[in-house]
């Protein structure tokens, strides 16, 4: 049986605002679209920009406490999985791909460079709490490195490596 992947890193901007949503049971998430360009050579042989808009669902404790900061423009890095939504419209069957993210980072300010009280960079995660700092806790006091003891890069003497 082999095992499958579903893992999304991007790094984009907002489109709009996040919109700050609630579940039927109360919990808040945030969805908004981000926008990845990426290089496309013209039909007239110069090269321009492509944009993919994608949209994404964030739902952690913190949502609520971030939305302020998702604002248009602002560039973001996210790391999460894809989820297919499947309905029907009109008899006719309908899906759409959003990312659920797991890791978004904040990485620049929403106005493209310009000074709004420094870009700086967030890291939010949907582990609760709780468990990272039971992580941490367990996590082993920090020791003085030790070499690592092997064979180096010079000990190789095989003449069938190609480089």
């Amino acid at each position: 049986m082999a095992t499958d992947i579903n893992s999304v890193v991007l790094v984009g901007r907002l489109t709009r605002d996040a919109m700050l949503r609630y579940s039927s049971s109360g919990s808040g998430f945030l969805s908004f679209t981000i926008a990845v360009n990426r290089s496309k050579r013209n039909a007239d042989g110069s090269w321009g920009d492509e944009a993919s808009f994608i949209d994404c669902i964030y739902f952690g404790q913190n949502s609520q406490s971030i939305s302020q900061y998702l604002v248009k423009g602002k560039q973001v890095a996210i790391q999460g999985e894809l989820r297919q939504t499947k309905w029907e419209n009109d008899g006719q069957p309908r899906s759409k791909l959003d990312v659920v993210v797991n890791t978004l980072s904040l990485l620049s300010s929403g106005n493209q460079g310009q000074s709004s009280g420094g870009n700086f960079s967030s890291q939010y995660s949907q582990r609760p709490q709780n468990q990272m700092r039971d992580n941490m806790q367990g996590a082993p006091a920090s020791q003085p490195s030790q070499p690592v003891s092997g064979p180096g890069p010079e000990s190789f003497e095989d003449d069938s490596i190609p480089f």
